[in-house]
């Protein structure tokens, strides 16, 4: 779980940011504007929290326009057990189980990484965002990237002569959040995901943090073994409760 108001929570959030944010009694709501449920679920970011609360969450994210959802993290005591209850009640049901992973640094920089296989640039290319387009990251997600105010930067990988693969990483409080890594389908398999985190580790490194975390869905198997072989280790999870 992460919680509440902790160096990887405040980093998590402001490295993926909402394009604003609204507060209805325990919950704090992001306008997501087209960005996913990560910038426009309700989270809870306090145990106190009622019935009419539910209602004021429901009632923001409609007026912008954007579905109801609720984001809840593993292992949030018995308020977050009695909180997925009142949700189902209303007739939400629990979306995309998704792990957090983080590993040392040191895991990921004891290999150099080959020469013009992997580059870190900001802003991002004109092929880094065509790349991310093709895999479903488009202009929505991409402003997100460009809302961040922590350091960051946008990973770009090439393999066979030609560009293959992106991700994005900030990094703040000595840890560095990696998002948006792709790799094109037909380049997979290949070794480039793992130039890849290498690369945002040595990043990561030179901005003074000591960690690298990610996200990812529970049903990715390929990713979570690859994250395993690489030294990743599971810190929790979260859910999202939708209609």
């Amino acid at each position: 779980m992460i919680a509440a108001d902790t160096p990887l929570d405040r980093t998590f959030e402001a490295s993926w940011p909402a394009a604003e944010y609204a507060v209805a009694g325990a919950f704090r709501i992001g306008r997501g504007e087209g960005g996913g449920m990560r910038v426009s679920s309700a989270r809870l970011v306090s145990t106190e929290w009622n019935m009419d609360d539910i209602g004021q969450a429901i009632e923001i994210q409609r007026s912008w326009g954007q579905p109801p959802a609720f984001r809840l993290s593993e292992g949030q005591g018995i308020e977050a057990e009695d909180l997925r209850a009142a949700l189902q009640s209303r007739g939400f049901r629990r979306h995309t189980p998704t792990r957090l992973l983080c590993a040392d640094l040191g895991a990921l920089t004891d290999t150099p990484v080959p020469r013009v296989t992997c580059f870190a640039v900001w802003p991002p290319l004109a092929i880094q965002r065509e790349l991310w387009t093709e895999q479903g990251i488009g202009a929505a997600r991409q402003a997100i990237m460009a809302r961040v105010t922590l350091p960051k930067v946008a990973l770009l990988g090439r393999i066979e002569d030609r560009a293959a693969a992106v991700g994005f990483v900030a990094a703040g409080e000595s840890l560095a959040i990696l998002h948006a890594l792709e790799v094109l389908p037909s380049l997979r398999r290949k070794g480039l995901a793992r130039w890849m985190l290498r690369e945002a580790a040595f990043w990561a490194a030179g901005q003074g943090c000591d960690t690298l975390a990610l996200a990812v869905t529970s049903e990715n198997a390929p990713a979570l073994s690859l994250y395993d072989e690489m030294g990743f280790r599971d810190i929790g999870g979260y859910s999202y409760f939708v209609h």
